[in-house]
């Protein structure tokens, strides 16, 4: 038997990982401005767009990005 929520969950953690790939591809910090501009360029769920407008205004790693919006990216 699976875990209903896992399988739900799992799209949207692929969808982040690879914007923050894409995003943080040769950069150390990003802003919080330009993962979201970049979110609604790549056409992520609403879900995602508002876990990441949600984010303080400033500049993340990408570790930090991650652990704050349900990624796996480190």
């Amino acid at each position: 038997m699976t875990d209903d929520a896992s399988v739900r969950d799992e799209p949207d953690t692929r969808l982040l990982d690879d914007l923050l790939d894409d995003v943080y591809n040769g950069q150390e910090r990003v802003t919080q401005a330009e993962i979201y501009r970049r979110a609604v360029a790549a056409d992520l769920p609403a879900e995602l767009l508002s876990r990441i407008a949600a984010l303080p205004q400033g500049e993340y790693a990408v570790d930090e990005a991650a652990d704050v919006l349900g990624g796996t990216v480190a």
